[in-house]
């Protein structure tokens, strides 16, 4: 038999999800960990726990398969995007910015000024907004200008457990995309942004479509996962890519809607399709000769975990929900604004936050829980209808993953509130 084996690095947890020859999920596995949010606005993560958590996950879900390791016959990687990891020849100068950090208002202004706010969406697809690497770069440099001199590569996420596993610097192109330093007609960096930011071509790592060998595992790799040494690992993509190509969004009318810790629509095109003023993302898909729109909510799930872990510790999100179903449509007047992290889709704002708006004596904690769930479904219908004004064609169905694909409740409002058919997949990490 042969096997496949997906990693996802996201930002509370690595996966590893094996497939067998046809598609059909084997076993899947996943080790959890946090994100450090030393000052307001900041988001941080030490890539050595992204490191720990693949080699237990995969080690756990080669143990749930019984396989042979030689049964395995590739290795694709997928994970948070945008996060910038800093390395000089010795290994991380600091720990990794996340794509969730908001700190970079300055530097997005500072991009702007450089390059000019309509020619870098010409270019990149995207306005400068401080979810994105490129900020990072430069907040390091104006910042910790010590750190920045060390720097000799740059590497998203995903790509540092690329390098812990095959030894080498490389990426992928969707993921490429997602930092605003890369040609979205011609799918490689650009010389002209690269050059007027003032950062070294050098330190950025080659670029491969999702499809390409990267790498082959080293000995040193094979022992810490317990994979074959030699197993090849491929390009993959940024979590949203692979996670379309996950669930068939690969073509124009079937849209992934990822509810995850941020809350992702994903729209796949066979040509570069750019929103002139940036409220979409347009990258490159993490298949060869597609590209895609995507509109992005920063707190999606991560409303919800923030809702449970704040007014019901320790309860289960199955029990914290059922009690909204039997709440109306509309949650009596209550409205929730899931803008906890600040915005990206269509309210570029790292200042917006969020709020329970219409409380009254009347409300209990189950209009509460409903009322969150309607305000991210209707936040995430913002970028469902900017896309159609974009010129989407006609959506045929939406087809969702991520932890919040589990409730049956949420997805239904999420078909009531977008009006489309909803589909669920055989499995919830769409992205491995």
């Amino acid at each position: 038999m042969s096997y496949f084996l997906g990693i996802d690095t996201s930002t509370t947890a690595t996966k590893a999800l094996l497939v067998d020859a046809g598609g059909q999920v084997v076993s899947v596995a996943s080790s959890e960990y946090t994100y450090e949010t030393p000052r307001p606005l900041w988001a941080e993560q030490h890539p050595d726990l992204w490191w720990q958590g693949t080699v237990a996950s995969v080690r756990q879900a080669l143990a749930q398969a019984g396989i042979d390791p030689a049964e395995v016959k590739g290795v694709g990687l997928t994970g948070q995007m945008h996060g910038l990891v800093l390395l000089d020849e010795a290994g991380v100068l600091r720990p990794a910015i996340l794509w969730n950090d908001q700190r970079t208002a300055a530097e997005c202004d500072e991009i702007r000024a450089l390059v000019g706010r309509e020619r870098l969406i010409q270019i990149t697809g995207n306005d400068a907004l401080t979810g994105f690497t490129a900020p990072k770069i430069l907040w390091v440099k104006n910042h910790e200008p010590e750190i920045f001199h060390r720097v000799r590569h740059i590497l998203l996420p995903k790509d540092y457990v690329r390098l812990r596993l095959t030894g080498t610097h490389a990426t992928d192109k969707a993921g490429a995309a997602g930092t605003i330093l890369f040609d979205l007609q011609r799918r490689d960096w650009s010389p002209e942004v690269v050059s007027a930011l003032g950062i070294d071509p050098a330190w950025l790592p080659p670029t491969y479509e999702g499809p390409a060998v990267t790498g082959n595992l080293t000995g040193e790799a094979a022992e810490a996962t317990g994979l074959r040494a030699g197993t090849p690992v491929v390009g993959g993509g940024g979590d949203q890519a692979a996670g379309a190509v996950g669930t068939g969004a690969v073509v124009e009318g079937v849209v992934s809607l990822s509810l995850g810790t941020s809350g992702v629509v994903f729209a796949a095109v066979d040509r570069p399709m750019v929103e002139p003023q940036g409220r979409l993302h347009a990258f490159c898909h993490a298949l060869p000769d597609r590209w895609h729109l995507m509109g992005v909510m920063l707190s999606a799930a991560g409303s919800l975990r923030w809702y449970r872990d704040t007014v019901a510790p320790g309860a289960g999100f199955d029990a914290l929900l059922a009690p909204a179903a039997d709440v109306a449509p509309g949650s009596e007047g209550l409205i929730f604004l899931p803008y906890l992290t600040g915005e990206r889709t269509p309210h570029p704002d790292p200042l917006a936050r969020g709020a329970f708006v219409g409380l009254t004596v009347r409300h209990t904690l189950p209009h509460m829980t409903r009322a969150l769930l309607e305000g991210v479904a209707l936040g995430l219908r913002d970028s469902f209808e900017l896309m159609r004004a974009t010129g989407l064609a006609g959506i045929s169905q939406v087809r969702v993953t991520g932890g919040g694909a589990r409730s049956p409740l949420w997805c239904q409002i999420l078909a009531d509130v977008l009006g489309v058919e909803l589909a669920t997949v055989n499995t919830t990490e769409g992205a491995a």
